[in-house]
């Protein structure tokens, strides 16, 4: 893809949330950035976050995939793929470009988001991987299985991306017991703290910051 470094005359707004994020007030305002960007009148933008627990419901999800929800609530959301969990300690990145003044090619720009999160696990001695048919970041752990450590799930509307990235920091794992996550029942979830390494949100998004920046 691309560069489009913060130097640009139209630069990349970075932004990272404070506090906790409704699901439905995010959706609200990455619509409202996506619909700038496409008139011309607002800059690309990558918003990090975290909601409160949810599971969002991608546009290929199966009701059978949500086995047990609980009190969590369900959203179906118009971003690609299927069930997943959201919640905090997960650093989700929402993240929204003009493919039209970089490259129109979806399957590259989700190749680009998956390099993006290799890069930044790599930094704190996580070896993540691709794996045909599935979308998304892997790890082999000691018992030599493979689990997903992030997830990945787009829209694009006249070129303009948003949605984006889910990468499992220090969220509650027992959560996604109440979903098939991403419809894959013969697979588990990891995250970072499972795997032993402890990091403060800001350095993950420190390294995500840098990564993006070479990247796009």
């Amino acid at each position: 893809m691309k560069q489009n470094s913060p130097q640009t005359q139209n630069p990349v707004r970075w932004e990272v949330a404070q506090n906790i994020v409704e699901y439905p007030e995010a959706l609200g305002r990455m619509k409202k950035i996506v619909a700038h960007i496409q008139e011309g009148t607002g800059p690309e933008t990558v918003w990090l976050l975290e909601h409160p627990s949810v599971y969002t419901l991608g546009t290929s999800s199966v009701k059978s995939d949500l086995l047990n929800p609980g009190d969590t609530p369900v959203f179906e959301t118009g971003r690609g793929g299927k069930i997943t969990y959201h919640g905090p300690g997960q650093r989700v990145g929402y993240v929204m470009l003009n493919l039209k003044s970089r490259e129109p090619d979806l399957r590259r720009y989700i190749w680009t988001l998956e390099e993006l999160l290799i890069r930044v696990l790599a930094e704190f001695t996580v070896k993540a991987e691709r794996r045909s048919g599935r979308i998304g970041l892997w790890v082999v752990n000691t018992n030599q299985q493979e689990e997903k450590i992030a997830a990945i799930g787009v829209r694009i509307e006249k070129w303009v991306t948003y949605h984006g990235f889910a990468l499992n920091v220090a969220p509650n794992l027992e959560c996604f017991k109440g979903i098939i996550p991403c419809g894959l029942k013969d697979f588990g979830v990891t995250s970072l703290e499972k795997l032993g390494i402890k990091s403060p949100l800001r350095e993950i998004d420190g390294a995500l910051k840098k990564h993006f920046f070479e990247l796009f």
